[in-house]
């Protein structure tokens, strides 16, 4: 028998928050709501959800409040539902721990397909053998020590705290080592696809990459003029940074 998946929906619209419960219970989640922020964080910390749908306007905290709260005990997926256009918001609910987001109003099945993208990573080891037979179980690279099993990074003794997005990318630049993947490449990668699959990349998702890697390399302490690990390649994408071997 299967494992069951849990979702949880915190949103203070009552026919959204229906809508979205209902599109996650058609797609197999055990789905619990809540409809204001701290409600939900709550919920995160004691159900220990699977994904997460988050409004960014709750009526008590803000949802890049809520996201932040969330991370501190979660690596929950979490998709960001927003009102709001500006690109800043977005941006700052990807900066604040979301690993995607949908405007409003969205259609049912893109959320949907989202979700099933997500799900379709690898959350723990016994789900990261396909990953893992592409790279050594553990990798060293200028004093980092990621393993693909355990979906750790260690840097100096000290694990770092990396969102599934955010160890997801670092893993395919381990991947490919010296070999450039464009933002295009990596937002496929982000959604379980293949690199040459030549499937339709938006300038959101170009730029949620970007955000993604900016949130990794403030966690790895990495320095865009001499990067130790996170080689930006200007107007192309990204690689490793030479082996200081």
């Amino acid at each position: 028998m299967s494992e069951v998946r849990v979702g949880l929906v915190i949103e203070d619209d009552q026919d959204i928050r229906e809508l979205v419960r209902v599109v996650l219970s058609q797609a197999g989640f055990d789905v619990h709501t809540a409809s204001t922020g701290s409600a939900g964080v709550t919920s995160a910390r004691e159900l220990n959800p699977d994904v997460i749908t988050l409004d960014l306007g709750l009526p008590d905290i803000d949802g890049f409040e809520v996201a932040r709260q969330i991370r501190k005990s979660s690596d929950a997926y979490i998709i960001m539902l927003t009102a709001r256009a500006e690109e800043l918001d977005t941006l700052m609910g990807l900066e604040a721990g979301g690993d995607d987001y949908l405007t409003k109003p969205f259609r049912p099945r893109e959320l949907r397909a989202r979700v099933e993208a997500m799900m379709r990573r690898p959350r723990t080891s016994s789900d990261s053998k396909s990953v893992a037979e592409e790279v050594d179980p553990e990798v060293s690279h200028n004093g980092l020590a990621v393993s693909a099993g355990s979906r750790t990074a260690v840097l100096n003794g000290t694990e770092l705290k990396l969102t599934r997005t955010e160890f997801d990318l670092l893993l395919a630049l381990l991947e490919t080592g010296r070999i450039v993947r464009t933002k295009a490449d990596l937002a496929r990668r982000l959604r379980n696809e293949p690199y040459d699959v030549g499937s339709y990349v938006s300038d959101a998702d170009e730029r949620a990459v970007e955000v993604h890697m900016g949130n990794l390399r403030k966690k790895l302490g990495d320095s865009i003029q001499a990067p130790r690990w996170l080689e930006t390649v200007r107007g192309v994408g990204y690689r490793l940074a030479p082996s200081n071997n």
